[in-house]
């Protein structure tokens, strides 16, 4: 990668097993996980605008093209595949410039072309409370899941979402009721936003009925999660064919656009659902459990995911698992990299403290991470 956060410039070369990076606090362990995370389309697991992760010793001698820019050779079930992305500065785009992809030398196809070769889930101290956060949070977090398992969902999520922003843009722009013009303009996007959100709900629905199934088996002393989904257009597919949940949404924004202008979005949908997940052997929902059974109950989720995913498409997605280890006991520490292991995924972990990982043996590779340099202990 180059020009990206802390690094100005970095190569690294690793097998397939597990990496494990420490160091000290500040060192760029994180921002190497976040490198990785880009690789798939959005903007990574800190949500960081594009301009946002340009070095910043970078921004200001650069007055044109590629601002930062990332690539990796990946081993996949057909061979080994290059894919990169980066982001080139431009007259054009709302940060000043565009996002870029390519794939073995030429400009990726489309979001689901690298979807389907790569998969990544990410697990950051900043979700530690997930369950106490707001269902926004929660709906990222199973959408990843689901683009992991199935790469057009990023597509539906993004088709989706446009349809919104446009529809609210226009209810919002014609305060004294829709013209005539605008309200066929209207209609249009809330057909488009019936067909993509109701296959949006419908591919959660199918997912998470899968991942329930492999949560209760749970792994070791994580505990068994019930996980369930909860939204409006996900409840209108219980009883009712895939048409006839969009007619109901399409039925139900044309008639919430007085109700929808006033709140400045959408009042019904899937941008709203969200996840309900309890802990099986104390039959508790997740937000009534500690910190660190909240903790436990999201690797065991990220966990059953991963075994879903291997056994589905044939390759465990990439793990990125940000500071996991460090409040965990000797025993969850050791389930953990034993099922790491296990799947065959190759996680990518950081902590401060090596000893924390010496459960993993010669299974996973080190290397040390200080002042945005990486050496291989």
């Amino acid at each position: 990668m180059t020009d990206f956060r802390s690094y100005a410039s970095l190569k690294l070369k690793c097998d397939m097993r597990p990496v494990v990076l420490t160091g000290p606090n500040g060192a760029g362990k994180t921002n190497l996980l976040e490198a990785i995370s880009f690789l798939l389309p959005g903007r990574g697991l800190r949500r960081a605008r594009l301009t946002d992760v340009t070095r910043s010793d970078a921004r200001d001698v650069l007055p044109g093209g590629m601002r930062w820019a990332i690539a990796a050779t990946l081993d996949t079930a057909t061979g080994p595949t290059e894919i990169g992305t980066g982001f080139e500065a431009t007259a054009e785009g709302e940060d000043g410039g565009r996002r870029v992809s390519r794939m073995n030398g030429a400009p990726a196809r489309s979001q689901s072309a690298i979807g389907q070769v790569l998969s990544v889930v990410w697990l950051v101290p900043d979700m530690d409370r997930l369950f106490m956060e707001g269902a926004a949070a929660r709906r990222r977090f199973l959408d990843r899941l689901v683009a992991a398992f199935d790469a057009a969902h990023t597509a539906r999520l993004n088709e989706y979402e446009q349809a919104m922003r446009e529809r609210t843009r226009l209810l919002r722009d014609d305060r004294t009721g829709l013209r005539a013009v605008d309200a066929k303009w209207v209609s249009a996007l809330e057909k488009r936003m019936a067909e993509s959100g109701i296959a949006l709900a419908a591919a959660r629905r199918v997912f998470v009925q899968r991942l329930a199934a492999a949560c209760q088996l749970g792994v070791g002393p994580f505990p068994a999660a019930a996980i369930s989904l909860v939204g409006d257009a996900e409840g209108w597919l219980e009883n009712r064919s895939a048409l006839e949940a969009e007619d109901l949404f399409r039925d139900s924004l044309a008639s919430s656009r007085a109700a929808d202008r006033e709140a400045g979005r959408a009042l019904t949908g899937p941008h709203r659902s969200d996840i309900d997940v309890v802990n099986i052997r104390k039959n508790r929902p997740a937000a009534g459990c500690s910190t660190g059974e909240q903790k436990a109950l999201l690797i065991s989720i990220v966990l059953a995911h991963a075994r879903l995913v291997s056994l589905d498409r044939a390759t465990a997605p990439l793990l990125l698992m940000d500071e996991i280890a460090a409040h965990l006991d000797s025993d969850r520490r050791s389930a953990l990299f034993d099922e790491i292991c296990a799947v065959g995924a190759q996680a990518w972990m950081t902590g401060t403290d090596p000893e924390v990982f010496e459960a993993f043996g010669d299974r996973a590779q080190y290397f040390r991470v200080d002042c945005a340099t990486v050496r291989g202990v």
